[in-house]
């Protein structure tokens, strides 16, 4: 029994490496592209608006938290909201309207042409996501999306997009934190010593 717990975790931690090389090597272009249109917007007067499911509105959560609070400097705080997080506004679009709806409905109220959509489903096809990036497109604002399986129909709407190619949703979620926290810094250090 021991051994082959041994052996899951062994096998867990050499899928982690594997996919921390191919992120290595493909996608730290992606990371830079990301931080630009993020900063980008920020300077414009742009905010970022995240959304997506589970353990990825969770994530947006994350970075939302460390955009308005801090990552690692003192700054003024940079605007982000977690489209996930106000449990009224979801039930009572998800009640009218139906869960397909619950972010997308909330692009169309609150997003601006100098925002940002970053939209996180591991699947790629998540309808509620996919809705949220179309919305987003029509109102002119970036989409920047973070998925799990190449040639999805949310990269395919995407500005810029990173795919951790993994059968495993987690595996791919432990990469995609390791990628926005490198943006998180990278943005950070955009606007370190504007405090007022």
């Amino acid at each position: 029994m021991k051994v082959k717990i041994k052996q899951t975790i062994t096998d867990m931690i050499e899928m982690h490496k594997q996919l921390l090389d191919e992120f290595e090597q493909s996608g730290v272009d992606t990371v830079i592209r990301v931080t630009e249109v993020v900063v980008k917007s920020l300077k414009q007067g742009g905010s970022v608006y995240l959304c997506g499911n589970g353990g990825s509105a969770a994530d947006c959560q994350h970075i939302a938290g460390e955009f308005v609070g801090r990552f690692r400097q003192e700054r003024n705080a940079l605007p982000a909201v977690a489209l996930s997080t106000d449990t009224s506004v979801l039930t009572c679009i998800g009640n009218d309207y139906g869960f397909e709806e619950i972010f997308s409905r909330q692009v169309d109220a609150l997003v601006k042409n100098v925002d940002i959509l970053w939209a996180f489903s591991t699947s790629g096809s998540s309808m509620n996501v996919i809705a949220a990036a179309r919305s987003a497109k029509k109102k002119g604002a970036k989409v920047v999306a973070f998925t799990g399986k190449p040639n999805s129909e949310l990269e395919k709407l995407a500005d810029v997009c990173l795919c951790i190619a993994s059968s495993q949703t987690s595996s791919a979620q432990e990469i995609h934190q390791l990628a926005y926290h490198i943006i998180c810094g990278l943005v950070e250090q955009q606007f370190v010593g504007r405090v007022n």
